[in-house]
């Protein structure tokens, strides 16, 4: 039998990996009435070098591993560090380094999501 864990929760813990290590600027869109969206929920934030992106992302794997046993489904760009993305399938992390973030901007591509800013 699969443990099934409530997506808030999921949220809340990925939240706490992220504020473990001082994730910045963290931002979630709710894409659950958007038309095709990919996921429920983007995780949005930022950390300062390639090395705290990788601690930031593994903080957030840990933590949600550790407390609601879960892993993520697929996990992209931990080789550059630059942008790692981490799907949890309801919800996707994006744990990106400032000019990145900049450039693609998912706030705007995704502006027709509700968003919530966690911090700065």
């Amino acid at each position: 039998m699969t443990k099934t864990i409530n997506t808030d929760t999921l949220i809340s813990k990925i939240i706490e990996g992220i504020e473990e290590v001082k994730g910045k600027n963290i931002t979630i869109l709710d894409l659950r009435k958007i038309e095709n969206a990919v996921t429920q929920y983007f995780i949005i934030t930022e950390g300062t070098s390639n090395t705290q992106v990788n601690a930031i992302a593994d903080s957030v794997r840990k933590t949600v591993s550790k407390t609601i046993q879960q892993k993520p489904w697929h996990i992209e760009g931990e080789e550059k560090a630059e942008w790692i993305l981490m799907d949890y399938v309801d919800v996707v992390v994006h744990v990106m380094q400032k000019p990145v973030r900049e450039y693609y901007n998912l706030e705007e591509l995704w502006g027709d999501a509700k968003i919530l800013q966690l911090g700065s």
